[in-house]
């Protein structure tokens, strides 16, 4: 990185906020997902939308490449910068307005998802998407990945709660997309900009929809003796007419884990798989709605259902399935934690041929995931020092990411493509999908200067030959991990 790109963001965001030197940089040369190492440039940290935007038109005027970067609980590497510009957004933390009559509110895009929540209940309202790592992640790294969470089942993903994006665009423009009380004419430029991983643009402020917390709550436990008769009960419940707000899945394995951990739920350890699903509204006829979904339970093969008679009994259920992924620190150095989407009623299917998997290839499968849309999370432990054992672990996820595709399904639901789904990339769509995709990616950055590299494989664009564009065969890794 040159001298003068370096003077010119320390002029905007002053020498603290500009960080070159290796040790300082470490922090940043990895997201959630462990196997991806690259190494930024430098790092850059604005601390106003004003900076922000600065710092975008001067790496425009020297034709830099950049990546933005929220609170690194990525599960993609898509927030990796290899030796190109790190754009920070942690210090953007204001949440501008709330607006209760209107059930709105405007922040800043380091603005942390729990955070959110926390100060819109004083007004009986509530941002809805929670993803499992909510009290991290932020809501400008939820619109770049269009992150989802275990209540997306009734109330869907961020764009469904995102009304409007401020967006410095790769050229140092500002625009705005999409509108908070009036719908747009022409093309969903906001559709388009959610879930498009940083490769469009920075949301310098973003306007979303607030939901009133509900009237009553039941969430209930099921517990089987078989993974596929848990996830017979999954479409089931889902036939009945009841779209529960969660339904969520973890099996023996990660069970065990999280039993053993601090996070203990009281889940019962001797279950093949147990289901948490919670069903939220109006408190007149919801019971109903429980008794139904225990019957559903009941007639697919579960040994036992109970409700979480207190707040903190149902805290507790849900402690332990968020917390999981964290618990499963305890079995294993290294997590891989994948995500693909299959339809609902293939879930016995693709969980078997998981399991075939898993033996054929000798490795540890912990399955928690979002049952009720289908969204898979299969997580391998594992040794990355081990050269041996990541191999096994490489292939396995690729024969598992191509066991969903058969199935009809889809390689994310929510982590996005970032680096680790770009080999997946071609065996879900053809040439001229790929083609389409690149071209909507010149409308919002022609030279391909954020976020080089990602989603789209690079043979199938034509990269600006003045980008170092990161590749996913060149990014750097630790030497004994494989591109999981």
């Amino acid at each position: 990185m040159s001298v003068q790109v370096r003077e010119t963001l320390e002029t905007i965001v002053g020498d603290r906020w500009v960080k070159t030197r290796l040790p300082e940089l470490a922090p940043y040369d990895a997201d959630a997902l462990p196997g991806y190492r690259a190494t930024p440039s430098l790092a850059v940290f604005p601390g106003t939308r004003d900076e922000l935007i600065a710092v975008v038109r001067a790496l425009a005027r020297t034709k830099t490449a950049w990546v933005p970067r929220g609170a690194g609980t990525g599960l993609s590497g898509g927030a990796l910068a290899d030796d190109v510009v790190l754009i920070g957004l942690n210090r953007l933390t204001r949440i501008i307005d709330v607006d209760p009559v209107n059930r709105l509110a405007r922040v800043e895009p380091g603005v942390v998802n729990a955070r959110l929540s926390r100060e819109t209940t004083r007004y009986g309202l509530q941002y809805a998407p929670d993803p499992s790592s909510q009290t991290a992640c932020t809501i400008g790294g939820n619109v770049a990945e269009n992150a989802g969470g275990p209540h997306c089942l009734k109330y869907g993903v961020t764009l469904n709660h995102v009304l409007e994006c401020e967006v410095v665009l790769p050229d140092g423009s500002v625009t705005r997309l999409g509108g908070a009380y009036t719908e747009q004419d022409g093309y969903d430029l906001l559709g388009a900009f959610v879930g498009s991983e940083g490769c469009f643009g920075i949301a310098t402020e973003v306007t979303v929809q607030l939901v009133p917390l509900p009237d009553a709550v039941q969430t209930l436990l099921a517990d089987f003796s078989s993974v596929q008769d848990a996830a017979r009960a999954v479409s089931r419940i889902i036939a009945s007419g009841i779209v529960p707000a969660a339904l969520e899945m973890m099996d023996n394995a990660t069970i065990r884990c999280v039993e053993a951990s601090i996070y203990a739920a009281g889940y019962p350890v001797d279950a093949a798989a147990v289901l948490l699903c919670e069903v939220d509204g109006v408190a007149e006829g919801l019971d109903e709605d429980v008794a139904i979904i225990r019957d559903a339970c009941l007639a697919t093969g579960a040994r036992s259902v109970t409700v979480a008679t207190s707040a903190e009994d149902r805290t507790r259920l849900w402690q332990g399935r968020k917390k999981a992924f964290g618990a499963m620190g305890r079995l294993s150095p290294a997590l891989v934690v994948q995500d693909a989407v299959v339809p609902r009623t293939k879930l016995p299917e693709v969980l078997t041929a998981i399991d075939a998997i898993a033996a054929e290839y000798d490795v540890r499968v912990c399955n928690v995931f979002h049952a009720g849309d289908g969204n898979l999370h299969p997580n391998i432990p594992y040794n990355a020092h081990d050269a041996q054992e990541s191999a096994r672990v490489h292939d396995a996820m690729s024969a598992i990411m191509q066991a969903c595709i058969a199935a009809g399904g889809t390689i994310t639901g929510e982590h996005g493509v970032g680096l680790d789904k770009l080999p997946y990339m071609e065996s879900l769509f053809d040439a001229a999908s790929l083609d389409a995709m690149c071209r909507v990616r010149s409308v919002f950055d022609p030279y391909r200067r954020a976020n080089p590299g990602k989603v789209v494989p690079v043979h199938a664009c034509r990269e600006w030959h003045g980008t170092n564009a990161v590749k996913h065969d060149t990014v750097r890794q630790d030497a004994t991990t494989p591109h999981v």
